[in-house]
């Protein structure tokens, strides 16, 4: 085994990691990620041997179980730096280059408030996709994760607590004792909720509320069409002109006769 990787400080020895000894202990991480062998507060002991086996074997080192667990550490430090920084506003991740990618102004801002994070403007950090995954407390497994058959029974728990639910729920004889109790909901379901009830009163609102009535003709339009009439002495327009512009239902009845009528129409409104 190739011990050239070890050095040594005030007395100690330190591993020097390289990119292949980084890939070898992810993959056995990814492996061993899947079958859920995370425990709360890291890997389970099979899983640090089978690493240190793995790195050994393909990258000829010497190591140990502490070596997995320190580095281990570090990528778990590497996440909470790097994630917090992509939660942000302006900040993303270059796959090209394996570096958090953003601009001057907003890295500027945001180191001053986060002291820890100033060594990351160029720090290149490989392997972001499987650290991202193993090292997301959301994705962990052990208390705040689940393995695919914990998954399928709580499944299907739910489901047949939902059939019984709508069983109770359908049913007019239960007692109010044997009905679901209540659950309570989140601050946004309930935003949600009265959101939903403010939309369907709007809309009742809406439908119930009279229409406005039409505008009636301006004393433009009027004119304008009493003006395509022929044959109308003067007498006669305005006659009808102060008809029309007194009652807005006799103008749309002019306006809506044939060109050849109207004429005789307009003569026997003002002879009556």
């Amino acid at each position: 085994m190739d011990s050239s990787n070890a050095l040594t400080k005030k007395g100690r020895s330190y591993l020097k990691w390289t990119d292949a000894m980084d890939k070898a202990m992810l993959d056995v991480f990814v492996e061993y990620f899947n079958k859920g062998d995370r425990a709360q507060n890291g890997w389970k002991p099979h899983v640090y041997t089978a690493a240190v086996k793995k790195v050994m074997e393909k990258c000829q080192v010497e190591l140990t179980k502490e070596n997995i667990i320190s580095r281990s550490k570090t990528f778990d430090k590497h996440y909470v730096i790097i994630n917090n920084m992509l939660s942000q506003s302006g900040f993303g991740w270059d796959d090209d280059k394996n570096m958090v990618s953003v601009e001057d102004d907003v890295w500027n801002n945001y180191a001053k408030a986060n002291k820890d994070a100033a060594s990351y403007r160029y720090k290149v950090i490989k392997y972001w996709d499987m650290i991202s995954t193993l090292y997301n407390r959301d994705c962990a497994t052990g208390e705040g994760a689940r393995t695919a058959n914990e998954s399928a029974a709580e499944m299907a728990e739910e489901i047949a607590n939902t059939t019984a639910t709508n069983k109770d729920a359908n049913s007019s004889t239960k007692d109010d004792e044997d009905r679901p109790k209540k659950r309570y909901r989140s601050d946004d379901s309930i935003a949600t909720m009265l959101g939903d009830k403010l939309d369907n009163f709007t809309a009742v609102f809406k439908a119930d509320a009279p229409e406005p009535p039409p505008k009636p003709a301006s004393p433009e339009e009027i004119w304008a069409l009493l003006g395509g009439i022929p044959d109308l002495e003067d007498d006669q327009l305005l006659a009808i002109y102060d008809l029309l512009v007194a009652d807005d239902r006799k103008f749309k009845s002019l306006l809506a006769l044939p060109e050849r009528m109207k004429k005789k129409w307009v003569l026997k409104q003002i002879s009556t």
